[in-house]
Formats: structure tokens, C-alpha cells, sequence
């Protein structure tokens, strides 16, 4: 537990102690333990002190859901009936911290009762886009931290359902040849799916809120470390998928390629501002830039032979006028796509996240 600094720490820290005692009363004797493991990981305390004993909770909790489905349908309900009463911005934090956890390390069973749970799904999965905690001007800053958290969980788990699996930490390679036979074997509208949905969880990483705050509370930082993790996954399923395109080039069809090609160019568009967010130097990182390139630059030469149903390429004229097709139906395509997100300011915080 954090040191109690203020009257509203210790307000927070008698809360925790009614949520423990109304749940020895309420609950089970069997699920009392689960109940108190949730309350214990997601408490009230002061997000800016060490987080090694959150680690210790954290682990604890995940390490009970590999017991089975009833165990962790009770975890994940109770973790979840927390986040959706409480409106203390710290206790929110940490239930989505906790989720996250979950979704890239915790134990199958745990991540697919919190899939199911609510079984809508959907936008808004989470319910938190109206939170507000105005107790304090840090409360209320760390608020705009945890709609937007919540918002990136919620696509995160969109994207793991279009996938199949959810986005591991890495090494992400740990089924790469089963991922590659996979990819290999997907028809070319399944593969861009997901391409486009790998490319919203980078854009919805894009819309990171103001940075400043990350350098005085602890759990910002972690999530920053696990965002990153994100970040570095997900760029090597693009570059998977983007590999078998190069191999398959000549296979798709006009409306594949742009719509292919929408996908490149909104990832291509959010460059700048992954660089200023992410100090990464990774050899898979200039790979994802320099292929994005060439893709676009191969798929733009090519055009739809109706007549044979296969792309081909054509003289200077024809070619030049399939480009400019081509342009007009990318200028078109999906235009709310580039919305710009809110400042960012990296030179603050961008030496915590260097490779």
C-alpha cells in the first residue's frame, strides 16, 4: 500500500476496507478469495509510489485463473462490476491495467471469459467514455487517461477477434511457423481484414493522451511498457502479412489493392508520430516503412485484367491512367480515418521507452 499523503488517500484507503468487508460478508466462502484478490490489485492507493508490490497482486491474480472457467468467470465479473462503479481514476487505471495484463499474459481461460464479458461487444466495450473524476486537477487529467485507455482496450480486443488470438508480448515468434502456415493459407480479403484491424490498434495508440503525467505516476509508466510491447507485436504481423502480399502481388484484384493500399497509407500517415512516440531502433521497423514503400509503389503499377481476371502490367498511357484511377479512388477512400489526435509531447518521457 502507497503512503497516505492527503485526507483523500486515506479516504481512498477506508473505501478498500469496506469493499473488503462487504465482500467476507457477501460473498461465498469459496469466492471470497477471488473477491479480495481483485479489490487487493485495484486498490485506492497513490498510483506515483513503487509498483512491485502491484506486481506481487497482479501476478497473484492472474495465477488464479488457471484453476477453471467458474474461477475465472468470477475474476473477471468481479474486475469488472470494480471498473464500472468506482469513479476514482486510480482504481480505474488499474482495472484496465490489470485487463490489459490479462489480455497479453494471462492464462486462456481468464481471456476468454473477459472476451465474453458483456457478450455485445462492440465500441464502448468498457463503458468508461463518460468517466469523469474531478476530486483533484491530477484526478481529472489522469481521467482523460483512462477513456482513452479504455477506448484502446476495447480496439485491442476488436483486433484480437478479427485475428483469432490476442497480441502477445514479445518474443512474438513463439508460434511463428504455425502463424506463417496460417497466413500463408488466408484468402487475400481475410488477410487485408486484418491488416486494417492491426492498423486501427496503431492508430488508436496514435491518439495517446498528453504525456506529462507519465513521468510522476508509476503505473502510467507501466502502461507506456506495455503499449510499446503492443506496438512491437503488432508491427510484426503486419510485416507477416505484408510478406505474403509481395509473394501473391499479381493475385489480387483492383478492389483489393486499394483497399490494401487505404490501409498502408493511414499506417504510412501515422509515421511522424509513432517515431516521436516510440525511440525503437529495430531492424522490423525501417522493414515495415521500406515494404509499405515498395507494396504501394508495385500495387500502384498494376490494374485489373478483366478479360483474364489476374493484375498486369500495361503500357506508359494505360498505365498512366489506371494511376490516376487509382489516386482518385485512395483520395476517396475512408476519409474520417485521418483525424488527428490531440499534442504530444515526447521529449518529456520518450528517454523512459528506448530499446
Amino acid at each position: 500500500m502507497g503512503r497516505i499523503t492527503t485526507l483523500r488517500d486515506l479516504i481512498g484507503v477506508i473505501k478498500d476496507k469496506v469493499s473488503q468487508s462487504k465482500a467476507a460478508l457477501l460473498s461465498k466462502p469459496s469466492k471470497l478469495s477471488l473477491h479480495l484478490a481483485v479489490i487487493k490489485a485495484t486498490t485506492h492507493s497513490p498510483t506515483t509510489t513503487p509498483n512491485d508490490h502491484h506486481h506481487h497482486l497482479l501476478s497473484a491474480l492472474l495465477s488464479l485463473g488457471y484453476s477453471s472457467r467458474a474461477t475465472a468467470s468470477v475474476i473477471i465479473n468481479t474486475l469488472m462490476d470494480r471498473l464500472h462503479r468506482t469513479r476514482d481514476a486510480s482504481v480505474a487505471l488499474k482495472c484496465l491495467l490489470t485487463i490489459h495484463y490479462i489480455l497479453k499474459r494471462g492464462p486462456f481461460i481468464l481471456q476468454d471469459q473477459l472476451s465474453i464479458v458483456p457478450t455485445s461487444g462492440g465500441r464502448n466495450y468498457l463503458k468508461l467514455s463518460a468517466f469523469r473524476d474531478g476530486a483533484t486537477a491530477s484526478k481529472w487529467a489522469l481521467s482523460e487517461w483512462v477513456r482513452w485507455y479504455a477506448r484502446y482496450l476495447e480496439t485491442l480486443l476488436s483486433s484480437s477477434r478479427t485475428l483469432g488470438y490476442y497480441l502477445r508480448s514479445p518474443p512474438w515468434n513463439i508460434d511463428k511457423d504455425k502463424e506463417e502456415e496460417r497466413v500463408s493459407s488466408s484468402m487475400n480479403l481475410d488477410l487485408i481484414r486484418d491488416v486494417d484491424s492491426l492498423v486501427e490498434v496503431i492508430e488508436e495508440l496514435c491518439k495517446l493522451p498528453d504525456s506529462l503525467l507519465v513521468e510522476d505516476n508509476k503505473l502510467l509508466y507501466e502502461v507506456m511498457g506495455l503499449l510499446r510491447g503492443d506496438y512491437l507485436s503488432a508491427v510484426n504481423e503486419v510485416l507477416l502479412r505484408l510478406s505474403e502480399f509481395k509473394e501473391r502481388l499479381s493475385c489480387l484484384s483492383f478492389g483489393e489493392s486499394v483497399e490494401l493500399t487505404c490501409a498502408l497509407k493511414r499506417l504510412e500517415d501515422r509515421r511522424e508520430r509513432l517515431l516521436e512516440m516510440f525511440k525503437i531502433k529495430k531492424p522490423s521497423m525501417e522493414t515495415l516503412w521500406v515494404s509499405i514503400g515498395e507494396l504501394k509503389g508495385r500495387v500502384g503499377m498494376l490494374e485489373v485484367d478483366r478479360e483474364g481476371g489476374k493484375m498486369v502490367n500495361r503500357g506508359r498511357r494505360r498505365r498512366a491512367s489506371e494511376s490516376t484511377r487509382f489516386d482518385e479512388v485512395l483520395k476517396s477512400a475512408d476519409p474520417f480515418r485521418h483525424i488527428s489526435s490531440g499534442s504530444f509531447r515526447s521529449d518529456k518521457f520518450s528517454h523512459m521507452i528506448l530499446e
